[in-house]
């Protein structure tokens, strides 16, 4: 298929820039991915289309503010040398305790050898490498709390098609309710929605809870730029299943009970871990799962996610789950109702 077969028409000012008014105010389109039809619904009423045993799986990734500023402090392999300048620095991945890919802007400010600081020194951290796609590689020297000085010292990463700064209020909206697992540089965005007082609801119809990680990368907003799908190669993004979630999963299978994902980062931690054998065990590592139109789904048998981007890879896997003619056809529904789109837009309901 080419990736021009995902494309639809998007007024630039349906982009969300905003979260709505309220946690959990978002519209919802369900779509019967059997027959087609569409419903114009609230999320507000999302626990009703959840039924008594069903097991929601939630991604429980936490946003880190990954966009930092850094003084360049010089090369370590030109002593005596000594440059300087501001350069911003945004976290996409973690390789290692200490080691992380970034995007450094300038980039022809930020040469291998370089040491960078952050915070008057707070942090610092060297440029071990330098990729074909203009990703750097920082070794950041050991502290005692990274995590704790990233959160003082970074900003919140909001996507590229938000054409604003981040604000103060972005902190706590651009993230879950339930996020816990520090590591992703987006957020999965269908678990903007939840609210404490919908997930109660939600238990209290008889639904288990369980939770994955799925750390998001920069992967996820990047454009596709080949032609062919069987082109197409995602970046890794790192994930955990607890061994909690793996015994609940075993079950639902067990006892024929339907399980939803909420967020496409979900679908792709349940259907990786899937690939493994017919029983889910507890596990950890790296994915870079495609999913297109002709996957055989193993696990997730209902999806809770927000609106793509057109020729992205989301909107390729949300094609594969819910059929593509079917999924063309709600957008440009959306589209025509003034949905908002994209991270803090309004979501989708596939059942």
């Amino acid at each position: 298929m080419l990736v021009s077969d995902f494309d639809y028409e998007l007024p630039e000012e349906l982009i969300a820039q905003e979260p709505p008014a309220e946690r959990g105010g978002a519209r919802m389109l369900t779509l019967d991915r059997t027959t087609g039809a569409y419903e114009d619904r609230m999320f507000r009423d999302f626990p009703e289309f959840l039924r008594e045993g069903d097991l929601l799986v939630l991604n429980d990734s936490r946003v880190i503010p990954a966009r930092l500023f850094a003084h360049r402090a010089g090369l370590h392999t030109q002593p005596g040398h000594h440059t300087t300048g501001r350069v911003q620095v945004l976290l996409t991945e973690q390789i290692s305790e200490w080691e992380w890919r970034v995007l450094a802007r300038p980039g022809r400010k930020a040469l291998v050898g370089e040491v960078l600081s952050f915070g008057d020194g707070a942090l610092c951290a060297e440029i071990i490498a330098h990729s074909e796609f203009g990703e750097r590689t920082l070794r950041f020297e050991p502290v005692a709390d990274f995590f704790g000085e990233i959160e003082k010292l970074g900003h919140i990463p909001l996507p590229p098609y938000i054409h604003r700064a981040a604000v103060d209020g972005d902190r706590e909206r651009y993230q879950t309710v339930y996020a816990h697992e520090r590591g992703s540089v987006a957020a999965p965005t269908a678990g903007l929605h939840f609210t404490p007082e919908i997930l109660d609801q939600i238990r209290a119809r008889g639904v288990q809870i369980a939770y994955v990680t799925l750390h998001v990368g920069l992967g996820t907003f990047q454009p596709v730029r080949v032609e062919w799908l069987e082109d197409i190669h995602l970046h890794t993004e790192r994930y955990t299943l607890p061994e909690s979630t793996a015994s609940e999963l075993n079950a639902a299978k067990r006892e024929g009970r339907r399980v939803v994902a909420a967020g496409t980062t979900t679908v792709r931690t349940l259907e990786h871990c899937a690939l493994a054998g017919e029983e889910f065990a507890a596990d950890s590592g790296s994915t870079n799962i495609f999913i297109s139109p002709g996957f055989e789904f193993r696990v997730v048998q209902a999806l809770l996610t927000n609106f793509h981007l057109p020729q992205s890879t989301l909107l390729m896997l949300v094609s594969a789950f819910g059929g593509r003619e079917h999924m063309l056809t709600a957008y440009r529904h959306a589209v025509a109702e003034r949905y908002r789109f994209f991270s803090y837009g309004d979501c989708m309901f596939l059942s």
